[in-house]
């Protein structure tokens, strides 16, 4: 881990090279993450994990500074950036969907209807977490992390420096508020 934290502090000092290592260290664990992502998601058919794991690293190293210096940080702010490609992805298919520049054809109604509930689903989640933003951080970094970027709650409670117990009382609370905002 000290090797990935000195990789991330010099990558962002802005050496190219050092962009390109720390990519490479961290390539499986974005892999990892746009994986799980997207199989809870299967109705985001025409993303796949590549494409998920690059988009969401250009935008990582994009905006010219990453904004961590630990691998725990990085983590988080990556499932972060996930979840903005993913939300992206799924508005930039809805607005082609309504007229965009192609021609789109149903072949089986059932399909679209399913397709569109589940995009739907992820978008208004999507909204309820920018509702708890202004309320609890926190809870926003940890679902970001369970329901966007796949990890299990040793993953997250070590990533954010807390303990389980405290993570499953936050998971619960997390879940009732955004419960509640779906309604």
């Amino acid at each position: 881990m000290t090797d990935l934290t000195q990789l991330l502090r010099q990558a962002m000092e802005g050496e190219r090279r050092d962009k390109g290592a720390l990519f490479a260290s961290l390539y499986p664990e974005l892999r990892r993450m746009a994986s799980a992502r997207l199989k809870r998601s299967a109705q985001v058919a025409h993303l796949d994990t590549t494409s998920l794991v690059h988009e969401s690293y250009l935008r990582l190293v994009g905006a010219g500074q990453l904004r961590a210096d630990d691998r725990g940080r990085f983590l988080a702010y990556a499932a972060r950036v996930m979840r903005s490609v993913v939300i992206d992805f799924i508005r930039e298919s809805r607005a082609e969907r309504r007229g965009g520049v192609a021609v789109h054809v149903t072949l089986n109604t059932n399909v679209e209807e399913s397709v569109a509930a589940n995009e739907s689903d992820v978008l208004r989640v999507s909204e309820a977490l920018d509702a708890l933003a202004a309320t609890d951080e926190q809870l926003v970094r940890l679902v970001e992390m369970k329901y966007f970027a796949g990890y299990n709650e040793r993953a997250i409670a070590e990533i954010l420096g807390t303990s389980e117990r405290t993570l499953r009382r936050d998971w619960q609370r997390a879940r009732l508020l955004l419960h509640a905002a779906l309604k």
